[in-house]
């Protein structure tokens, strides 16, 4: 077990934490419903589930539900800046859930708390980035044994993963949450479009009416964030190395280019891609006096910290919060907002909590899943049931009051005959 209870920044925090939980929980109608039969059933019963996702007031509805399910939850952080510290004070004192985490703890502190997750012998975890995944497979060899399976809930997870699964490493089970429909098709789209924006008007306190943003990716996180953007008045140019998604693109009604263009006349650029170093030093010395440059995909290397760094001549921290200025020449900065980690998570507060609704019930009953398979699931990685998110989409409208058509009997025969024809 693990040696400390929690690591947090001041327990003192928590009474603000627990409004603020409390606050999500009112907009989470779907995980409600989920944690109120988990109550009565104890569908978790017995299992120690380690989690290591952004410490947030929706994170926290999620790890209520596990333990409402009988579940003994132990959380860290996946990014170092995510941190909510109330939220993670109220997860200890007022829910009693064990939580690692500290918002802007070191690199070293970040490891320390993965392996104190671990410490409780998980038999399931739940990953926002793969990191447990690596660490468990790497120097925690000996507690992967333990392991029914994982859930990945990013898309650069779930990247690394199959790359793990192809080369033959992967050491148990993993569910793909990230590319369940109730989760990427609301989460990575609406919740990552809103999030973003809201991260780096915070942040600049920018007008986005007029302004040229340009948005590197247009999987469902870039075209969520290109949509906002639009929506707010901006001027959006998209950058992509996939053609179907450069045609999509188009079609969307977006200027489409390669980054080398766009660096040019861009005056906010996003990057979304999951992959290292989509804005470089070419790209840097394109761009003009007080471009603003920040990522909103899980890692930091999308952006070349070192080589805007190295081009720099001054380098000016805090000029606002979450915003330093790198003065490249007399005549020339370039704005970084939240040191290039996630900036809608950073500076903001990340997804709404209605979005998260859908991605955490999805969450809260593949675990369930899990559990009734017993060690029956192949070591790869599996896509969610499709029940789950048909059920997670129906109780999703109900909660809108949304209502929907139903198939008559002449119809449901019609699609399961090939009689009737022209």
């Amino acid at each position: 077990m693990a040696k400390r209870r929690c690591d947090v920044t001041d327990l003192r925090l928590a009474a603000e934490g627990k409004k603020k939980i409390l606050w999500a929980d009112r907009d989470m109608p779907v995980l409600a419903l989920i944690r109120k039969r988990f109550e009565k059933e104890k569908p978790l019963r017995g299992l120690h589930v380690g989690c290591c996702m952004h410490v947030t007031s929706e994170t926290a509805n999620l790890m209520r539900t596990l333990k409402a399910g009988g579940a003994t939850p132990a959380l860290c952080a996946s990014n170092p800046l995510s941190t909510q510290d109330p939220v993670a004070a109220s997860l200890v004192k007022d829910f009693g859930v064990s939580v690692y985490a500290r918002r802007g703890e070191s690199v070293r502190v970040f490891y320390e708390h993965l392996n104190s997750v671990i410490d409780i012998q998980p038999q399931i975890t739940m990953d926002d980035g793969a990191d447990l995944v690596n660490t468990l497979q790497g120097k925690r060899r000996r507690e992967a044994a333990n392991i029914l399976a994982s859930m990945e809930e990013t898309t650069t997870g779930v990247i690394r993963l199959r790359a793990m699964e192809n080369d033959g490493t992967l050491a148990f089970p993993v569910i793909a949450v990230n590319d369940a429909d109730t989760k990427h098709l609301f989460d990575n789209r609406y919740g990552t479009g809103q999030s973003t924006l809201d991260g780096v008007v915070r942040a600049t306190d920018i007008l986005l009416a007029g302004k040229r943003v340009v948005v590197a990716g247009y999987g469902w996180c870039g075209r969520g964030v290109a949509m906002r953007a639009r929506g707010a008045g901006a001027i959006v140019t998209v950058t992509e190395i996939e053609p179907l998604k450069a045609l999509e693109a188009v079609m969307d009604g977006f200027d489409v280019r390669p980054m080398s263009e766009a660096a040019t006349f861009g005056e906010v650029f996003i990057t979304v891609t999951g992959n290292k170093h989509v804005l470089r030093a070419e790209h840097f010395r394109k761009m003009q006096d007080g471009a603003i440059v920040c990522n909103s995909g899980h890692f930091d290397v999308e952006i070349d910290i070192p080589a805007l760094r190295k081009l720099a001549k001054k380098v000016v921290k805090g000029v606002r919060l979450n915003v330093d200025e790198y003065q490249i020449t007399r005549n020339k900065s370039i704005h970084l907002l939240a040191d290039g980690r996630l900036v809608n998570l950073s500076a903001a507060t990340g997804h709404p909590a209605s979005v998260m609704d859908m991605s955490f019930a999805t969450q809260a009953l593949a675990a369930e899943w899990v559990k009734k398979l017993r060690k029956k699931l192949s070591v790869s990685v599996h896509d969610v049931p499709q029940k789950i998110e048909d059920w997670v989409s129906k109780l999703k409208l109900e909660s809108m009051r949304v209502r929907i058509d139903h198939l008559t009997r002449e119809q449901v025969t019609y699609l399961s005959s090939s009689h009737e024809g022209t």
